[in-house]
This record gives structure tokens, C-alpha cells and sequence, in this order.
């Protein structure tokens, strides 16, 4: 088998030649597309033998920054990634970014108020219940370094939180303090749709910090719990009824084996809303979150390594309240590409597949496309493509684009 090689010489923006080689620890959907798109796999310990590493956070904390790479690899996460995807540090970084811009009289700083009031503890517990005690409500409570629901409870009094708050016990003891978590408000208004609550993952495509270059699927699905939706303090332990996590729904007793009627696609979900609201609203809605999702990663732009060989797909969670506004709940560095149902695989499959065609290894694009597959460019070197405009949500007819700009090559 050929080798990746190791000289510094110029390559051409794609490897048209040969298969593309990667290397991968998964055996999920993302390893049926790269099989699927006639790649070909190598030991992932062999670094000189990929050209596409399908890397975890884990060999990027302890292998990335000692390994050197051929102009030509590419590898699925940037170095500190994690400035946008775990709570502590994007709330940290929001924060930041709001505070510039209010500073300097933008008007942008308003675009900025896509999330809850958050504090980290227990650093900052004492700022925390200084707001609780003056707004009181219900608030959420989320442990920064896990997902698909672990750990997360709501709360509405201060007692139920003592363990975080900063005391004699953790100064004078060699004890360790608690898990660092966020607190945030709940939100206690959430558009339910037959009296149930549901979120947004959505999928945006970052290949370059400097300059911002960010695409966005037109396809996502709303997540669904099984349970009504309700406020009454004696179900806020329930958490089949506040998360809409698969992981959580499954433990509902009216969970359905396969997970299908606990998922709507973005198109159901766009069409449901229009019927009852109108276009105008939904269309605003869906801009909205859009924006979010820019600003969003304008807030790490200056702090993220940017690197030549790294890209990265974030799964967005997105949640609307009853008014349509988006709320940005979380970031997902690695989002779940296992597939529960036929349409999720088919979903998760296309998307992957244009994603791949956009970091375009191949070297099959022109470099001025701003559609390819299901994927839109909504912010590049120039700025905004086509502000106050979305696709999400929108008819995908992937096949006929891909068709159009990759011609022959389109298998």
C-alpha cells in the first residue's frame, strides 16, 4: 500500500489520483460514508499512511500537538475545540463577546441574547445566588464535561444546590470540591407541539476560523419527549418530561422501541409551524437561529487555533420558546452519528457525505460554490452570504446540486 508522503512539498488541494486513506477508531455512519465514497482504511496509529483522520477529542488533547502532518491530511477537530463546545467556556466566551460589543456601541451585541443567564460553579456561586434569590423561578443545572443527559437536574431552591456553594469545608479540607456545572434559568415556556416539549440538532460545518468560513445543513431533526410537557414542581425530577434526549426518552414508559415518533425532520417540523404561524414568522424564526449560530462561533473566532488541516461539524442544539424565539441550549463537539431509524441513517449519511465533499479531499470543487448537497455557506471571507436569508428547513434536492457541480465525477 502507498504511503502518505513525508516531504513539505506544495500538494494540490485534493489527492485525485488514489483513494483517499483514513483512519478511524468508529464503526458508525461516518465509517459507512468514507467506505461508501471508496476510501480506503488504515491503521490510524500509522500517521504518515492517512490522509483523513477521523480523530476523538482524546487523541487531539494528547497526540495532535506532537504529531507533524503532510500538508495534504486533514483531521475533523480543531486543537481547542472545546472553547466552544463544553457549557463552561462558550457561556465564558459569549459573555465576552457581548461585553466587547456593548462597550463599543454595536448593534450587534442584541444578536447575542440567544441564552439563558448562566453562571459556572462553583466559581461563581455567590454571583448566582445573588440572581436567584432576586428572580427566583426554576433553574436548570448541567455538568460541563458530559453529555446525552448525564447529570443534569432542575432545581428551585437554594438548598438543593449546597454542595456548590464556596465554604469552609473546601478551603480548609483536602477534600475535592464538586463538579464544575452551569446553572442556568429554565426556560418555563417552550413551544410544545401536542402539549410536548422538543429541541433542534442542527449541523453546522466550520473549515476555517481565519477567515470565518461556516456552512449550514438545510436538514436537522426535532427531538421529542414522550411525556407532556408541565411546571408542576412535583415533575421537576422527571426528567423524561424536561430533556429531550433519546438517552433520557428511553426510560419513558411510553417510549417506542426504535425512537421513531420521538423525532420530527426540520422540513416537518418548518412546515408545522408555518401552518399555524405563517411564513413571515417562521422564516424570521429560522434567521434567527442562524444568526445564533454565527455569533456563536464569532465569539471563539479569535481564540480558536486555527489550523490548515483541521475542520470540524458541530452539532447545534437549538431550542424554541413560545414566542418562536431561538435559545441556544448547547454545542456538540462530537455529535451522535449512529442512527436509530432508517430516515435518521439517511439523514446522518447525506449530511456526512456533503460535508466530506465540502472539505473536498478530492480536490473535485471549484472553491466558489455556496450550495453543495444539503449544505448552504451562510458567513465566509466576505462576510454574510445572503443576510436576512435561510435554508433551513428548506426543500433539499442535494442530488441535482451535486450532480450539477460535480458532473461526471458524481457517482
Amino acid at each position: 500500500m502507498l504511503r502518505a508522503p513525508n516531504n513539505r512539498e506544495t500538494k494540490p488541494r485534493g489527492i485525485k489520483d488514489r483513494p483517499i486513506r483514513f483512519a478511524t477508531h468508529l464503526r458508525n455512519v461516518v465509517y459507512d460514508v468514507m467506505i461508501d465514497r471508496g476510501w480506503t482504511e488504515v491503521d490510524r496509529e500509522e500517521v504518515g499512511a492517512w490522509d483523513f483522520l477521523w480523530a476523538d477529542v482524546a487523541w487531539m488533547r494528547e497526540v495532535f500537538d506532537h504529531t507533524h502532518l503532510s500538508d495534504h491530511q486533514r483531521i475533523n477537530h480543531f486543537r481547542n475545540h472545546y472553547e466552544l463546545t463544553r457549557k463552561d467556556h462558550m457561556v465564558k466566551n459569549l459573555k465576552r463577546l457581548r461585553k466587547t460589543l456593548e462597550r463599543e456601541g454595536s448593534d450587534v451585541a442584541k444578536e447575542l441574547d440567544f441564552y439563558p443567564k448562566t453562571y459556572v460553579v462553583p466559581g461563581d456561586y455567590s454571583l448566582f445566588a445573588e440572581e436567584f434569590r432576586a428572580s427566583g423561578g426554576v433553574w436548570i443545572a448541567k455538568p460541563v464535561g458530559r453529555a446525552q443527559g448525564r447529570g443534569i437536574f432542575l432545581f428551585n431552591k437554594l438548598s438543593q444546590v449546597s454542595e456548590w456553594r464556596r465554604g469552609s469545608r473546601y478551603e480548609q479540607d483536602s477534600e475535592p470540591g464538586p463538579e464544575t456545572y452551569v446553572f442556568q434559568q429554565y426556560i418555563s415556556n417552550p413551544y410544545t407541539v401536542g402539549g410536548k416539549k422538543f429541541d433542534m440538532r442542527l449541523y453546522a460545518f466550520v473549515t476555517s476560523y481565519s477567515p470565518l468560513t461556516v456552512w449550514f445543513c438545510r436538514d436537522g431533526f426535532g427531538r421529542f419527549t414522550f411525556q407532556r410537557f408541565t411546571m408542576d414542581l412535583s415533575d421537576l425530577a422527571d426528567n423524561t418530561v424536561h430533556l429531550t434526549n433519546v438517552a433520557i426518552q428511553k426510560h419513558s414508559d411510553e417510549y417506542e422501541g426504535d425512537g421513531d415518533g420521538c423525532k420530527w425532520s426540520i422540513q416537518q417540523l418548518r412546515e408545522y409551524l408555518t401552518q399555524l404561524h405563517g411564513t413571515q414568522a417562521v422564516d424570521q424564526a429560522f434567521v434567527d437561529i442562524q444568526v445564533l449560530v454565527v455569533r456563536s462561533l464569532q465569539a471563539v473566532a479569535g481564540r480558536m487555533i486555527n489550523d490548515k488541516h483541521c475542520f470540524e461539524l458541530y452539532g447545534y442544539d437549538v431550542m424554541l420558546d413560545s414566542s418562536l424565539k431561538p435559545w441556544l441550549i448547547e454545542i456538540n463537539a462530537s455529535p451522535s452519528l449512529t442512527a436509530d431509524t432508517a430516515d435518521d441513517y439517511s439523514l446522518k449519511h447525506a449530511m456526512l457525505d456533503d460535508m466530506f465533499t465540502i472539505a473536498d479531499l478530492e480536490g473535485r470543487l471549484s472553491g466558489n460554490e455556496t450550495t453543495v448537497g444539503g449544505f448552504d455557506q451562510i458567513y465566509g471571507p466576505d462576510g454574510w452570504v445572503k443576510a436576512g436569508q435561510t435554508m433551513l428547513g428548506a426543500a433539499n434536492r442535494r442530488e441535482e446540486n451535486l450532480k450539477e457541480i460535480l458532473g461526471k465525477e458524481r457517482k
